[in-house]
């Protein structure tokens, strides 16, 4: 069944079901999706909100309905004449609670005698004794509060099994039998691989055919009996062979399965053509789709509002990779003690320098991981770099060089620590720091490139419709530091830099903050969801406070996870409560209104293009409405589906006009919007730079306005767009069009139209 457009429904067992999703398939139907687009369902962490820390992945959750409530999902959806996909797990499994995973369990229990003891990337050098170090105590000395309960060992709600014989004796004397170590997290090292910096989270091998076999026996009776059409993978990057793995995965789904994979590009990096998939699950459309609004012009006043803070603009790239070489040393120092081991077995040498070599040289590597083969010249670009700027390094740096040429395990050890590192300095650091202009500061985007112009625009959807047209195209999803709304609202402060820098300059007098980079970040948010009625609920305040003290502490600068500062996080607590009650509440919501209409406008037009550039869309759950998601949990929340029922059936609301007409246009020209080509059709006139459009196939054509704060000014004026031949219906409005068309005609309704030639 061919995917035309999905829609993403993140499941919980607490609130959302199989039998929950089965309850709005009728809605979805209507609405024209093709294919319900599943968050994890394997088997997880009891209580799990999102299902990716698996903990069983030979069933299907119990707590969603397990198997059986996916057979009747699967089987309602077929009667409505639509599909399944399921994002699954590969990587790595939820290890928090070690009783919950029968496999973790039992490679604690038996060590290196386990059945399962290969499936689990365990570091077996990383403890002296040879044991499995899990740094999980507050401190070494807990482990003296360790009691024996019958074949358990608990300490308060931690608890880990005592392997057969050697239950006599003290807590102490009893852990210090096992085949696992438990040691204090802040000062000892991880013995195995984890995902990113999370110890709660162990990596899987699936090198190892056994071990993708016994992961994916689930996965293979869905696709055996007809119950899905497609996948998506979660975090490839962090396997030892993604490509490896992926062929696999194929030779196991059949040729006809729709497999996306979570593969964050950079800018410029290409996705290798020879992976046996669809596309990317959309990261870079989600850049190029939000880009095209932002005004250039606004990039100057931004940059010097940031400055005032005292920081450099020109600065942050010396920053990125400062901040990435101290993750690879601080927070993956497990990794990287693993990784140095692997370079002094390969070479027979070691060099103290080695740990500083490494993170130099990951520091310029700018992609998740190089070894793919169409990117074979990043890594010895990489040592160049390294190499000029620290010569000091040079011994080290060859050491390591020699190693890759013959070691496969250092060179996957290396690509892995990349990936870890390239994700905990970017994304969840200096993401949270870059304050020009924060609707970028996006999973697959780089705030340094401020925008896309409608060259590149064009250009990037042309090359996408020839190589993947059925890649995924996203807007929002369940990672997305904000919703495709609220990017959206911040995105127009491009357009009015200097009015943006008045009010924060008057809101920075009237409620005085305690770090002035801070409060630029955090302005920025809370001008992205402040509602334009200024009706500013409690539960609004709540989850603005939730995201300040998240975001603070990504940052790292004045408080962090590991290091909490309660003072400085109280301050930023009081000073949001001051924002959130006083005299600068009134300018927030004076603000918002204003410029709202432009902020829904581009909104609208962010959507359109999303449902229409090549690729195949998908609506992550709710966003056929308005929203404000902010970030994880924040955007994970339940949705309110009966307003959607109710407002599809009013038929009068604008985005849901909008996804409901494309959505449709895509079930009725599947020919043209899923595997049709891609032409940029030009306007002319003074105002043309406003108008965006493009004809996919010969027969639909989407148009959008962008940077509408100087058009309300100007007017489209003499501003036309020439329709190709033929006559053309908007599917939107209703409207009937033909020849060289007014742009004031064009949007005269809306600010996006949806044009389907109804001749021929």
């Amino acid at each position: 069944m061919t995917v035309l457009a999905t829609y993403r429904l993140q499941l919980r067992g607490d609130c959302f079901t199989f039998a929950d999703a089965e309850a709005i398939l009728d809605y979805l139907a209507e609405l024209g999706v093709s294919h319900l687009y599943l968050s994890p369902i394997l088997t997880a962490a009891p209580g799990s909100s999102h299902g990716y820390d698996v903990t069983d992945p030979t069933t299907v959750s119990a707590e969603l309905g397990g198997a059986d409530g996916l057979a009747r999902l699967s089987a309602a959806t077929r009667e409505r004449g639509m599909g399944l996909v399921v994002d699954i797990v590969p990587n790595h499994v939820g290890v928090a609670q070690p009783q919950a995973n029968p496999w973790w369990w039992d490679v604690l229990t038996h060590g290196r005698d386990s059945a399962y003891a290969r499936y689990f990337d365990i570091d077996w050098d990383a403890d002296p004794d040879g044991r499995i170090l899990l740094p999980v105590l507050g401190s070494d000395d807990d482990v003296d509060d360790l009691v024996v309960d019958g074949d358990l060992l608990r300490l308060g709600e931690l608890v880990y099994p005592i392997a057969p014989g050697t239950g006599a004796g003290t807590g102490r004397e009893v852990h210090d039998r096992q085949h696992y170590r438990l040691v204090g997290w802040r000062t000892h090292p991880c013995g195995y691989r984890r995902f990113f910096s999370i110890t709660s989270l162990a990596g899987l091998r699936q090198e190892d055919r056994a071990v993708f076999d016994a992961t994916h026996v689930e996965v293979k009776r869905w696709f055996d009996e007809g119950l899905v059409d497609g996948v998506r993978i979660d975090h490839p990057d962090g396997l030892a062979d993604p490509a490896g793995y992926l062929r696999w995965l194929r030779e196991l789904t059949g040729p006809r399965a729709w497999i996306v994979i979570e593969k964050i590009l950079a800018v410029d990096e290409p996705l290798d053509p020879t992976l046996p998939v669809a596309g990317t699950t959309g990261y870079d459309a989600m850049r190029e789709i939000g880009g095209v609004f932002l005004d250039p012009s606004g990039v100057g006043p931004l940059t010097e509002l940031f400055e005032s803070t005292g920081q450099s603009y020109a600065r942050l790239s010396a920053l990125a990779r400062r901040l990435k070489a101290e993750a690879v040393t601080t927070t993956l120092a497990s990794e990287l003690a693993r990784l140095c081991r692997t370079v002094t077995r390969a070479t027979g040498n070691d060099h103290d320098r080695l740990p500083d070599a490494v993170a130099a040289l990951l520091s310029h590597v700018e992609v998740y991981r190089s070894d793919y083969p169409s990117l074979s010249g990043v890594l010895p670009t990489a040592f160049a770099e390294t190499a000029a700027e620290r010569p000091d390094l040079a011994q080290p740096l060859a050491l390591l060089s020699a190693a890759l040429a013959t070691s496969g395990e250092t060179a996957t050890r290396l690509q892995q620590l990349c990936g870890a590192a390239t994700a905990k300095s970017m994304e969840d650091c200096l993401f949270y720091r870059d304050a020009r202009l924060v609707s970028l500061n996006e999973v697959g985007s780089e705030p340094g490139r401020f925008g896309v112009s409608v060259a590149e625009f064009h250009q990037r959807a042309a090359v996408r419709a020839r190589l993947w047209p059925q890649a995924m195209v996203a807007l929002s999803t369940h990672d997305t530091k904000r919703g495709e709304d609220v990017r959206a609202r911040i995105g127009v402060l491009s357009q009015v830099p200097s009015l943006w820098a008045e009010f924060v300059g008057r809101w920075s007098l009237a409620a005085p903050p305690p770090d002035a980079a801070t409060a630029l970040f955090l302005w920025q948010n809370i001008f992205g969801v402040w509602p334009a009625d200024g009706a500013v609920s409690d539960e609004l305040g709540a989850r603005l406070h939730a995201y300040a003290e998240k975001a603070i502490r990504e940052a790292g600068v004045r408080t962090s996870w590991h290091e909490p500062d309660t003072g400085f996080e109280s301050a930023v607590h009081d000073w949001l409560d001051t924002v959130l009650d006083g005299p600068v509440a009134n300018e927030l919501t004076s603000l918002a209104a204003r410029l709202d209409p432009h902020a829904r406008s581009d909104a609208l037009g962010q959507k359109l293009l999303s449902l229409t550039v090549p690729g195949v869309p998908d609506i992550y759950q709710g966003t056929e409405l308005w929203e404000d998601n902010l970030v994880d949990p924040d955007n994970r929340r339940p949705v309110d589906y009966e307003a959607r029922r109710a407002a599809l059936a009013r038929g009068t609301h604008p985005k849901l006009r909008v996804v409901r007409a494309a959505l449709r246009l895509r079930r009725d020209r599947p020919a043209s919007l899923v595997n049709g080509g891609y032409t940029p059709l030009l306007a002319a006139g003074t105002a043309a730079e406003h108008l965006l459009a493009f004809v996919r196939g010969d027969d639909v054509l989407a148009a959008v306005c962008r940077h509408t704060v100087r058009l309300a000014e100007t007017g489209w004026d003499d501003t036309t767009l020439t329709l190709p031949a033929g006559r053309w219906t908007d599917r939107i409005s209703g409207a009937a069009l033909s020849g060289s068309v007014p742009a004031g005609e064009l949007f005269a309704e809306l600010p996006v139209a949806l044009l389907e030639r109804i001749d021929g």
